[in-house]
């Protein structure tokens, strides 16, 4: 009785060693599920981001008011009889701001 006893214990610390400290022990799979959880974040955003970007095209290839609009901002473009203003801020006020 005593063999099977010993046997059996030897067995369980093998089986507690494995699983603490072996291959896929538990502080594994913490680290695992550490990983899952910081990817799905990572994912979260960039579906948002891809919402925004399709938003986008869509927006590009039905209407003309997002072209008007990126061709005001980006190149600087203005309609016939418009005129456009540019303010600039003194650089006496940003020299005094920075002294």
């Amino acid at each position: 009785m005593r063999v099977f006893t010993a046997i059996l214990l030897i067995l369980l610390i093998l089986l507690q060693y494995r699983l603490w400290f072996g291959k896929n022990s538990v502080p594994d799979y913490l680290v695992l599920i550490e990983n899952v959880v910081r990817q799905q974040s990572a994912n979260e955003k960039l579906q948002q981001r891809n919402k925004l970007l399709f938003a986008d095209t869509d927006d590009l290839k039905l209407g003309l008011e997002a072209i008007e609009e990126r061709a005001r901002n980006e190149l600087g473009m203005i309609k016939d009889n418009e005129t456009f203003f540019r303010l600039i801020p003194k650089e006496s006020n940003t020299r005094n701001v920075n002294n």
